[in-house]
């Protein structure tokens, strides 16, 4: 392949990258404490980024690049444009609350370093190499670290960044003897490499199982499911809350992205050998996550463990594809898992936002009796809470329940009856702290510390906000074409 063809297929990330270093240079010289231009660059860079990308789609750019390093498909390009459109979302909603916490007193950092966190997610998402995968994640992960400690005075960041850093690095090493284990079983990086050595059935058995082993392990700390999600709490409460809105929201892509290739695409010839071992984290993460959240009286630390318990959700559709060593409405199961991370990253994405909205100088909107009384106060703040909690819960008319039920159907079809009941269940029990925090803002009376908090954010911000609650809503009466298009995009990308 010529090097300029495989340069325009690296186009996105040479572009963000160049665009990331001209955002930290402007910021060098911007001395107002809004930070003002460095925000309006960052949301330019993402509005570029989503063009290019769509334009990458519509044209067809697809191929492999550098020995096979880097992938340019289909999946690519949807992954990438939900990032760019979830990391916009973010810089909008958090900005007010950068501003007016002290998260911009020492520079816009915020900023670039959500780009950076970015740049290293468009890597794993492309990712057709372990060494690729693994530079990415510590892309990322180094630039999220540094998001967690931004406010420099404050304990509980400084206690949750250096929790976030030991584990990710443990993780981190957990992954690299993975992979290590899986090239000696093999003695090949390359991911479609690695599946032609497993079907011709020369791979050695038991370091490749081993190797798989440590690898889901390490993403299952990524995605902070069951039992290795006990940092996802302390850091999400510990973190300045647009950071916590950086967290919740497209890191879970670029690992569900890197799940697809390297246990799909890369490994799906042991499919059986995996497939248990997310069975019981989706179980566990179910259990656990729906469980403990009902005794959370912190709304951050609530929807800490919401998500433990949806990426729970996202391993029952991904186990799904494989009965008994055959394969069985593949495509349809991993299409449903991609539906259903985007609709949680939709949702979470809104309440999140809320929670900064909220928020203002020397107060954290943390706790759900904060959201006494909202609906009186704010009832456009408080729909978007209502369609957002719904969708969480899996309420109809509200896309989470078309995704939930996406996934028990494809449960069902794969003879996982047992599984698709418990599911269920854990899911009534989840519906109970969704509809908590329903009943808090729209029936209980706001109390005086309650009333006093405002929400100062302009029309761009609570439009915004409307429009993902509108989304929402019309994703669950119509969600044939999302569904349709994720389905489409694992059949022309993925090869198993």
């Amino acid at each position: 392949m010529h090097i300029p063809f495989q340069i325009a297929l690296v186009t996105p990330e040479i572009l963000l990258l160049v665009l990331s270093v001209v955002v930290l240079l402007v910021d060098a010289f911007n001395k107002t404490q809004e930070r003002r231009l460095t925000f309006l660059l960052a949301i330019g860079s993402l509005l570029l980024m989503t063009l290019v990308s769509l334009w990458q789609w519509h044209a067809g750019v697809s191929g492999r690049a550098f020995d096979g390093l880097y992938v340019a498909d289909p999946l690519s390009h949807l992954m990438k444009i939900a990032s760019y459109l979830a990391v916009a979302a973010v810089l909008i909603y958090g900005r007010d609350y950068a501003e007016q916490n002290d998260v911009l007193q020492n520079g816009g950092e915020f900023y670039s370093l959500s780009l950076l966190t970015l740049l290293g997610q468009m890597v794993m998402i492309s990712a057709g190499n372990m060494l690729t995968v693994y530079l990415g994640i510590e892309l990322m992960s180094f630039a999220l670290y540094a998001l967690v400690a931004l406010r420099r005075e404050s304990v509980a960041a400084t206690e949750a960044a250096m929790k976030y850093f030991v584990l990710g690095a443990l993780a981190s090493g957990i992954l690299l003897y993975g992979m290590s284990m899986i090239y000696g079983a093999t003695g090949a990086l390359d991911l479609r490499q690695i599946a032609e050595v497993i079907a011709s059935g020369h791979a050695q058995r038991m370091p490749l199982v081993f190797g798989v082993v440590f690898i889901v392990a390490a993403f299952a700390f990524k995605m902070g499911v069951v039992p290795f999600h006990m940092w996802v709490p302390d850091v999400y409460h510990g973190s300045p809350t647009a950071v916590t809105l950086v967290l919740g929201t497209t890191p879970y892509l670029a690992a569900f992205a890197v799940i697809l290739r390297l246990l799909v695409e890369g490994l799906h010839g042991i499919a059986l050998d995996w497939q248990p071992m997310l069975l019981i984290l989706a179980v566990l993460s179910l259990g656990v996550g729906n469980i403990v959240a009902i005794a959370q009286t912190n709304f951050k630390r609530m929807l800490a463990y919401s998500m433990i318990s949806h990426m729970g959700y996202v391993f029952l559709g991904l186990l799904s594809g494989v009965l008994a060593g055959h394969a069985g409405a593949i495509e349809k199961a991993y299409g449903v898992s991609l539906f259903y991370l985007l609709i949680y990253v939709f949702s979470t994405s809104i309440t999140f936002g809320i929670v900064v909205l909220l928020s203002r100088k020397g107060f954290e909107c943390e706790e759900i009796a904060d959201l006494k009384g909202l609906n009186r106060r704010n009832p456009v703040i408080a729909g978007a809470l209502l369609a957002s909690m719904f969708s969480l819960a899996g309420i109809p008319p509200f896309a989470g329940f078309y995704a939930k039920l996406s996934v028990l159907q494809v449960l069902v079809g794969a003879d996982h009856v047992a599984i698709a009941v418990v599911a269920v269940m854990f899911s009534l029990i989840g519906a109970f702290f969704y509809l908590r925090v329903v009943k808090v803002a729209y029936f209980e009376e706001p109390d005086d510390e309650a009333v006093a908090v405002q929400s100062n954010n302009g029309l761009i911000t609570r439009g915004l906000m409307s429009v993902n609650g509108l989304l929402l809503l019309a994703l669950g009466v119509l969600p044939g074409g999302l569904m349709a298009l994720c389905v489409k995009v694992v059949e022309q990308s993925l090869k198993f």
